[in-house]
């Protein structure tokens, strides 16, 4: 007859339900949040994070859902059409870059500028 050896403990493969993926996502990328501290606090892994947040975003496109823009603020002016040296749109993220599109540029340009800054 032959041994067998029961281990004992916590399954060291855990399911996570889509309620806790996406808690543990807005967790770590919440302004100033460190993600290696969030994956460390919930015992996962940083790469199942990003690899999370990687399908997360994927099944967001595929299904239209909202993707978290912030409202458009506009800026009333004197002249409502820009010069040419004066960007059009002017896109402020989060970190304090700026992404500036000026009214040369194409609409295929644009929408690509945007969908880029989407993800």
């Amino acid at each position: 007859m032959g041994r067998i050896t029961v281990f004992g403990g916590p399954e060291r493969r855990r399911r996570w339900s889509v309620e806790e993926q996406r808690r543990i996502l807005e967790e770590a990328f919440a302004p100033g949040a460190c993600v290696a501290q969030v994956a460390r606090r919930h015992d996962v892994s940083t790469a199942l994070v990003y690899t999370w947040r990687r399908k997360l975003g994927a099944t967001l496109v595929a299904s239209q859902e909202d993707h978290g823009f912030v409202e458009a603020v506009v800026l009333e002016e004197s002249s409502s059409v820009p010069t040419p040296g004066q960007p059009a749109i002017i896109v402020e993220l989060s970190h304090g870059a700026r992404v500036s599109i000026y009214n040369s540029a194409s609409a295929t340009l644009a929408q690509t500028v945007v969908k880029a800054l989407a993800r």
